[in-house]
């Protein structure tokens, strides 16, 4: 007899660890983690189950589900913005189409259970495409619908496994004769960039943010990679995971769409910097932009519009900017740096 679980894809990144910590903490033993690096011993001890292998890995797939009884998906695993731009092709595979093999898995074990499975799925504001800075400045906050033109492999990926869940939820085999009620239900959030004060950043461009922050704590030197008053939205990694578990909870009737943004606070890159010298005054920042990485921050909005996950789901987040780094950031990054 199959066992009932939740799956966490990418279950080793930054995302995986807040995730699956706070599942354990209210009380949800059935957690199977997937990633293709070896599960850290901290995250395994709370899960059911780890299993250390590539998405796109259909045998290991189908051993999934031959074992499991799959209720939740949070497919969290992807290669990010940055290392997508240098290996495109991979990134495609892995965020495409490892993507498009989970939503197939899902749509089965809904059907073999009779209800649809909850696919969790973090977006990015990556999907989004400004044409450059004199637009970004000029445009205030981005809605879901508006310049979905990304620039970069990444955005791509995660634009278009939006729409692929939105087919899978909404229209799966449409014309055929046997289609079936049994989609699934998938909710998707935009995120924007996302700060954590446990794991180191693992090479998203917004990623400039908690690079300076963990190398002030650790007493290094850092280049900055965009100019000073670059503006982007940000988000602590509390707050996305409360953000995740709250979507998931969300009644299937309240949801308009299946996209949402949501944001904390909107912060310059040299404000940024301002509020670590507050605290690490001999922190050695300076900014060193990359033309070509700045180019595409410049295409991500400023600030997003994040009324409609207010609207539908009770959106809000915990930490405002003062409170991000002095309730969060700021204690727990000195306390990792400490000994």
């Amino acid at each position: 007899m199959r066992q009932t679980a939740t799956l966490i894809t990418g279950a080793s990144g930054e995302m995986g660890h807040g995730l699956i910590g706070r599942l354990a903490e209210e009380g949800i033993e059935d957690l199977v983690a997937l990633d293709i690096r070896p599960i850290d011993q901290r995250i395994g001890n709370q899960c059911k189950a780890c299993v250390n292998g590539d998405i796109l890995d259909e045998r290991l797939l189908e051993r999934i589900q031959s074992e499991y009884e799959i209720h939740t998906v949070y497919h969290l695993a992807a290669l990010l913005s940055t290392r997508a731009e240098f290996t495109p092709d991979a990134a495609h595979r892995v965020n495409a189409g490892g993507t498009l093999r989970l939503l197939q898995m899902a749509v089965e074990q809904s059907q073999w259970h009779g209800r649809p499975v909850k696919f969790m799925f973090p977006s990015s504001i990556a999907a989004y495409g400004l044409p450059g800075r004199e637009v970004k400045q000029g445009t205030g906050r981005v809605r879901e619908t508006e310049w979905n033109f990304p620039t970069t492999m990444y955005g791509c990926n995660k634009l278009y496994c939006e729409h692929l869940g939105r087919y899978y939820a909404n229209h799966y085999r449409q014309l055929a004769v046997d289609s079936s009620s049994h989609g699934i239900d998938f909710r998707c959030i935009r995120f924007p960039g996302l700060i954590s004060a446990v794991t180191l950043p693992s090479g998203g461009t917004t990623d400039y943010a908690p690079e300076m922050i963990h190398a002030a704590a650790s007493g290094q030197k850092y280049g900055c990679f965009v100019v000073p008053d670059t503006r982007l939205p940000f988000i602590v990694m509390p707050d996305a995971v409360n953000a995740l578990l709250q979507l998931q909870e969300a009644p299937r009737e309240n949801l308009r769409q299946t996209e949402y943004n949501i944001s904390s606070f909107s912060m310059t890159a040299d404000e940024i910097h301002q509020r670590i010298l507050e605290e690490w005054p001999q922190a050695e920042i300076d900014f060193k932009p990359d033309r070509k990485r700045q180019a595409i921050v410049d295409s991500w909005p400023a600030e997003v519009d994040d009324s409609a996950a207010r609207a539908d789901w009770g959106w809000a987040p915990r930490y405002d900017k003062e409170a991000a780094f002095s309730q969060y950031l700021i204690p727990r990054i000195k306390s990792r740096y400490s000994g």
